[in-house]
């Protein structure tokens, strides 16, 4: 089986260009912003760049493209010009996935600011049903991000995020993205075999293999059970090799895209997307 493979790429220069990018790198799959991730202001896409970028799409042979939400969104907040804003955020970023026919749509799930899970996990679920309702026809899927469980986010507990998906009234638009790295950080301890399987087991008990439909190859920086929010380059953090072995080797993910978001950096020596993309191309069938 081919080894759905790739980064987060740059679209400085147009949105198509993180598809030329990945074409450099020889990954099939990729991920994206689609508009600058560090502000407010939203972006309507002028024809010219949907053509191009959809066109960029059907010459390459990238199989999936996954688009990630601005980080300044937050729907498991209380009322107020903050949830407001990121209401029309995540409906705007919806919208421009689906003119570029992008597959899914990553999401931090939130965090509920201090009013509790309970009330966090109720909030994100209301303004995902709302959502959907105001972009029906979208076939964008939303994916749940696991987060590292930093403050009063929402997501770093796979309960967490079964009782958001078991309140969404399009369970075919809802699904989760498993990040290696934040996961580990919230405690689920995947450097051994045996905590690698417990993970997958649990994740799969309480939440549904057929729900994950993205993950994130991170290593940590950070301790298992750190609850701090830090990737490492592949095989070089507190995760280790092996357990990305395991991952890239797993029947059950052969076909979910893989995408590594790890520390940047291209110099005349180091080409640190190449190094990492090569480490885990290397791995399969090992």
């Amino acid at each position: 089986m081919e080894l759905l493979l790739g980064a987060h790429f740059s679209i400085a220069g147009g949105l198509h260009r993180a598809i030329e990018e990945a074409q450099y790198y020889q990954c099939n799959v990729l991920q994206l912003f689609t508009k600058n991730a560090t502000t407010w202001r939203e972006r309507a896409l002028p024809e010219k760049d949907i053509d191009k970028f959809r066109l960029a799409r059907k010459s390459s042979g990238i199989r999936t493209i996954a688009a990630h939400t601005s980080y300044l969104i937050n729907i498991a907040g209380g009322e107020g010009k903050k949830l407001s804003l990121s209401r029309e955020a995540l409906k705007h970023e919806l919208i421009r996935c689906g003119q570029l026919g992008i597959d899914s749509l990553v999401l931090h799930p939130g965090s509920h600011m201090g009013d509790g899970d309970e009330t966090g996990i109720m909030r994100i679920a209301q303004n995902i049903n709302e959502i959907f309702h105001e972009t029906r026809g979208n076939r964008t899927r939303l994916l749940l991000e696991t987060t590292a469980g930093q403050g009063s986010s929402i997501g770093f507990c796979f309960e967490q995020l079964a009782a958001i998906i078991k309140r969404i009234h399009a369970p075919s638009r809802i699904g989760v993205c498993l990040d290696t790295c934040h996961i580990f950080a919230a405690g689920y301890n995947i450097s051994t075999p045996a905590g690698y399987r417990k993970t997958i087991k649990a994740f799969d008990e309480i939440i549904g293999l057929e729900h994950l439909h993205l993950i994130h190859l991170n290593d940590s920086k950070k301790d298992v059970g750190s609850r701090t929010d830090r990737h490492e380059h592949i095989g070089s953090g507190f995760i280790g090799m092996g357990t990305f072995q395991l991952i890239i080797n797993d029947f059950r993910f052969q076909d979910i895209p893989k995408i590594i978001e790890t520390p940047k950096g291209k110099t005349r020596f180091k080409d640190w997307d190449r190094i990492n993309l090569t480490r885990l191309k290397n791995l399969k069938n090992q």
